[in-house]
């Protein structure tokens, strides 16, 4: 399996900015695809960190471009579409569901940021019927916010913090959701202060 992933690694670092956004794109919509585009992005801004940000711009391009195609494949292909790509998890669709029902278009936005499967949730979102241009927003959000965070601590810091790059990105999905609990909870609250304000009145 490693020599599949570094082959497939120097195929699209052969290709370019052109392969970086392919191979971005395909894993935003293609299940079981074993390359992240995080090890080509990675490579790319080790070798050109004046470049970087362009990497992270193209790949976040290619990335909600794969996912808008993820999006179509789950709106016309349906429920026995995705049982079948993710036939060895079927059940990850009821979860999927759950979190939506929870979170609403953070769940895609946290898949986007966050180490979670990316490709799941954009299909998901074609299935679910989740407005097409919420999808849109919160995926250029999530996968900005990941990729563009990649490229600026290689920057900044270079290879020294390579090894450390999925603890950098897991500790600030961490920090964002207990923002977004707090800020829930919060308006949850208001909410409530206000219906009861209502009854009384």
């Amino acid at each position: 399996m490693n020599e599949l992933i570094l082959n497939i690694t120097n195929l699209f670092q052969s290709l370019g900015l052109q392969g970086l956004a392919i191979n971005a794109g395909i894993e935003s919509c293609l299940p079981g695809f074993p390359l992240p585009p995080d090890f080509l992005l990675i490579a790319m801004d080790l070798a050109s960190p004046h470049k970087a940000l362009l990497y992270a711009s193209v790949c976040t391009i290619g990335s909600v471009t794969g996912g808008i195609l993820g999006y179509f494949i789950g709106k016309y292909g349906g429920r026995p579409l995705f049982n079948y790509l993710f036939r060895k998890n079927i059940d990850k669709l009821d979860a999927v569901e759950k979190l939506y029902e929870q979170y609403g278009s953070l769940a895609v936005f946290f898949s986007a940021f966050s180490p979670i499967p990316y490709n799941i949730f954009t299909i998901a979102s074609g299935i679910l019927k989740m407005n097409p241009l919420k999808f849109i927003g919160v995926s250029i959000l999530g996968r900005g916010g990941r990729f563009f965070l990649v490229s600026a601590v290689l920057m900044l810091f270079g290879e020294t913090i390579k090894q450390y790059l999925n603890y950098v990105i897991i500790g600030v999905t961490i920090l964002l959701i207990i923002f977004f609990v707090v800020v829930y909870k919060k308006r949850h609250s208001i909410v409530k202060v206000e219906e009861k304000e209502n009854a009384d009145n």
